[in-house]
């Protein structure tokens, strides 16, 4: 029998793909959003909940098999500017990479204004942001409005 004083916990390596770690736990599910991975065949192991001494609770996601480009990467920094990147190869981290906030933001977001013509004819919506007081501002290429990053939303349907 195990020592309950022992508890560790196992999350499966991966051969070959990218890690996403340090994600605040109540920012994991907009993470998969944002790289549209709920329609994803590759193998994905998530851990939700997970104690950490930076956030209090973290979520961490692992792709199998599956690389992304740095502009689809940084716009997790948007939401979660602290997670790190880890690239696998043959079960070893080959390349950490850092999040940068992108310049803009390419179809990803809504505009939170209702009025905007984003959100009633097929276009596709386009942003630029600026950091001010530490908060990271959308502003919205059609009609100017700006929306923190706290409060935005991520388009979950295709581009």
């Amino acid at each position: 029998m195990e020592n309950l004083s022992e508890k560790h916990l196992k999350v499966s390596a991966i051969k070959n793909g990218t890690v996403l770690d340090h994600i605040p736990a109540e920012q994991l599910f907009r993470v998969l959003d944002i790289l549209k991975l709920r329609d994803c065949k590759n193998q994905i192991t998530i851990g939700f909940n997970l104690d950490s001494k930076q956030y209090g609770k973290k979520g961490i996601i692992k792709i199998a098999e599956k690389f992304f480009e740095d502009d689809e990467l940084n716009y997790i920094a948007l939401i979660a500017p602290k997670a790190t990147v880890n690239i696998i190869k043959d079960f070893v981290v080959v390349e950490k990479k850092l999040l940068s906030i992108p310049e803009s933001v390419i179809g990803a977001i809504k505009c939170a204004n209702p009025v905007c013509v984003t959100n009633h004819e097929k276009i596709q919506t386009s942003f630029r942001t600026t950091v001010k007081d530490g908060e990271v501002l959308l502003k919205c290429h059609f009609c100017e409005k700006s929306t923190s990053n706290k409060e935005i939303q991520i388009v979950t349907n295709n581009r």
